[in-house]
C-alpha cells in the first residue's frame, strides 16, 4: 500500500465565509425531484446561513436514473472537488450504494483543492475515501435529511452549525442537544414537511463504561456502510487504527441490537478494538427503550467481555447521524474523550484560515 494513503495526519481545508458558494451533488439517491418541497427548504437553509447553493446535474435525476449513472455521479463529484468557485461540497441526501463510485475516483481529486466535504449515511463511503488520501471529511447533515429541517429543531442547532463552520477556534467541546426528533414527516406536503414529534434528550449521553479521558483520531459513520468496505483494498492496514476514537451510527433501517452486536465483534476479531481509544455510538433511529438497553448489554459484553476492553471509554446515544438535531464530525481530526466528565472535545481545527 502506497506511503500516500492513510496518513497519520489529516490535511485541513478553508473555513467558509458567509457568501461561499456551495456545490450541491448527489452521488447516492435521487430524490430531490420526488420531494421538491424538502429540497427546497435545505437548499433555503443554506442560504439562510449565508452560504449560495450551485446545484449539480445529478440533483435534477431521479434514483432509477441515478443508479445506472455511476459516471455521471463521480463526475459532479470531481468537477466539485475542482470547481474554484465553491468552497463546499455538500449531498443532497445519503442511499446505499456509492461505493460503486470507488472506481472512478483516485486520491488526487480530493487533494488536488482542499474544500469541505460534508454528507451523512451514505456519504460515509466517499468521506472515508477522502480520509484515505490524507483530506478530513466531515460526517454530517444533508441537504435533505438535516439542513431542510433546521428551523423545526432546536435553536441550539442552528448555533452548532454556525459555530463550527464559520467561527475561528482551536478546540471545540460538542454539547448534548436538548431535544431530538426520530425522524421527518410531510415530506409529500408542498412546503416540504417538518419533523417528527421532539423528545426530550434527558440526561444526554450514556456512558457505558471507562473512567479516564483518552484520544484519538476520529475514523466510522453508518455502521452498516462501513461493512461495504471490509475486504476491499480501501480497508485501512491495521496499524491504522492504533489510537483510533471509533464512531459509529445505525440507518433508518434499524438494524436489531445483535446485528449491531454482529459488525462490533468483526471489529473485535480484527484487532481493531484492543488498538481502539475509544467508542462513540450515534442514537440509534426508531429504537424502543427495550431496544436501546439490549443494544447497551450488547456492546458491554462484546467491547468488554468478549474483548477484554473494560477500560475502553464507551459513550452512546450520541447526537451523530440518522438523529436530528446532528452534530458535525471531522473525520481525521483528534478529538479527547473524558468518559467521567461526559464530554467530547475536538483538540485541533480542521479549518485553515482564508
Amino acid at each position: 500500500m502506497s506511503r500516500r494513503l492513510w496518513p497519520e495526519r489529516v490535511r485541513p481545508v478553508p473555513r467558509l465565509r458567509r457568501g461561499d458558494r456551495v456545490a450541491i451533488v448527489a452521488p447516492s439517491s435521487g430524490l430531490a425531484p420526488v420531494f421538491p418541497g424538502v429540497y427546497r427548504r435545505g437548499l433555503d437553509a443554506l442560504r439562510s446561513l449565508g452560504l449560495e447553493p450551485v446545484e449539480y446535474p445529478t440533483t435534477s435525476m431521479k434514483s432509477d436514473e441515478l443508479y445506472e449513472s455511476v459516471d455521471a455521479r463521480a463526475r459532479d463529484l470531481k468537477h466539485a472537488l475542482r470547481d474554484e468557485a465553491v468552497r463546499a461540497v455538500i449531498s443532497v441526501i445519503g442511499g446505499y450504494e456509492s461505493i460503486r463510485l470507488y472506481r472512478h475516483l483516485s486520491p488526487s481529486d480530493f487533494t488536488r483543492r482542499p474544500v469541505l466535504l460534508m454528507g451523512g449515511s451514505d456519504a460515509t463511503t466517499y468521506l472515508l475515501y477522502a480520509r484515505r488520501a490524507g483530506l478530513v471529511g466531515f460526517y454530517g447533515p444533508s441537504v435533505m435529511a438535516g439542513l431542510s429541517q433546521m428551523d423545526d429543531l432546536p435553536s441550539e442547532y442552528r448555533r452548532h452549525l454556525e459555530s463550527f463552520l464559520f467561527e475561528p477556534w482551536s478546540e471545540f467541546e460538542y454539547a448534548s442537544y436538548p431535544s431530538y426528533t426520530h425522524g421527518y414527516t410531510g415530506w409529500n406536503a408542498k412546503d416540504g414537511g417538518g419533523v417528527q414529534k421532539l423528545h426530550p434528550a434527558a440526561d444526554g449521553w450514556t456512558v457505558l463504561q471507562g473512567d479516564a479521558p483518552a484520544e484519538g483520531h476520529l475514523w466510522g459513520g453508518c455502521i452498516e456502510v462501513v461493512e461495504f468496505l471490509k475486504g476491499t483494498p480501501y480497508w485501512p492496514p491495521a496499524s491504522f487504527f492504533d489510537g483510533a476514537v471509533l464512531f459509529f451510527e445505525t440507518s433508518e433501517e434499524k438494524p436489531p441490537p445483535e446485528r449491531v452486536g454482529y459488525m462490533l465483534r468483526n471489529y473485535g476479531i480484527a484487532g481493531i478494538l484492543e488498538r481502539a481509544s475509544a467508542l462513540l455510538m450515534g442514537r440509534p433511529k426508531d429504537y424502543t427503550a427495550a431496544d436501546v438497553a439490549k443494544l447497551h448489554r450488547t456492546i458491554t459484553a462484546i467491547v468488554a467481555s468478549e474483548f477484554g476492553r473494560p477500560d475502553l471509554p464507551v459513550i452512546t446515544n450520541v447526537d451523530i447521524g440518522h438523529t436530528d438535531p446532528k452534530l458535525i464530525v471531522p473525520i481525521g481530526a483528534r478529538v479527547r474523550v473524558d468518559p467521567l466528565l461526559k464530554r467530547i472535545t475536538l483538540l485541533e481545527s480542521p479549518f485553515t484560515d482564508r
